[in-house]
């Protein structure tokens, strides 16, 4: 088996879908990056996943419905949605003009609706109504892409996974843990900025940087001089620096 890794990481293959890097990042690199992780996990106790789930099928429609929307108003529809149609059987059955009146708020209703019907006609039919543990089954479902399935594996799996999503693809790059030109790719961010890391982190790192997006190290003014990790950040300076102005820009929670 030793030696079957050792061929794999040799070639640059994947294992259990994750890119082993041919060469590894920079020490230097790699300790800043932990650095900011471990002050984040201070920082942010309590970080986890912000939207309300039960069972490995919420946590799928709900980061579905969570895309161009927030936790927030995902959180406040879901209940009505779970009630109507509480497993994949019964939601791959529902009318579509009833579902589509359930998640209208979340934005999208009609493209989200047909992703949610055709999801739960694919689970029925292929997985006997289930949520596969897999990032290559979760990828073949209607609407779920390796974000999606990301999420779920971490959140309902227990499976490391990095979730690039727009927070955490800005502080990535604040933090200049990647270089530039994959920047526009998320899939390499996720192997490059897996490479920084032990995969047991993958999960929590993802949370802890995208309730420091949510929170601090906002798009279009980042809290700099309340931040934990400015001694850290070469992006220091892009937003205020002095501790009263940043601290006025702090949120206790993500946005509504």
């Amino acid at each position: 088996m030793k030696g079957a890794l050792a061929k794999i990481r040799a070639e640059g293959r994947t294992l259990e879908g994750v890119p082993t890097p041919v060469t590894r990042p920079d020490t230097a690199l790699v300790r800043r990056a932990r650095k900011i992780n471990r002050v984040l996990a201070e920082t942010y106790p309590e970080a986890g996943c912000e939207l309300d789930f039960r069972t490995p099928f919420e946590l799928l429609v709900a980061t579905v419905l969570s895309a161009q929307t927030t936790d927030r108003r995902v959180n406040a529809i879901t209940p009505a949605l779970f009630a109507a149609f509480p497993d994949a059987v019964a939601m791959a059955a529902a009318p579509r003009a009833e579902l589509e009146e359930i998640i209208r708020p979340t934005g999208f209703f009609r493209a989200k609706t047909t992703s949610l019907l055709g999801l739960s006609a694919v689970l029925v039919e292929r997985f006997d109504g289930e949520v596969p543990g897999r990032l290559a089954d979760l990828v073949t479902l209607p609407g779920v892409g390796r974000k999606t399935a990301n999420v779920v594996l971490g959140n309902a799996f227990d499976v490391p996974g990095i979730t690039v999503d727009t927070h955490f693809a800005r502080l990535v790059r604040r933090f200049a843990w990647v270089p530039e030109d994959i920047l526009g790719d998320p899939v390499k961010v996720e192997h490059a900025v897996g490479a920084l890391f032990p995969r047991s982190d993958w999960t929590m790192l993802s949370h802890r940087l995208i309730w420091h997006g949510r929170r601090r190290c906002h798009a279009k003014k980042p809290a700099c001089g309340a931040c934990p990790v400015a001694h850290w950040c070469p992006a220091f300076g892009t937003g205020p620096i002095d501790p009263v102005e940043a601290a006025a820009l702090v949120t206790t929670q993500g946005p509504a």
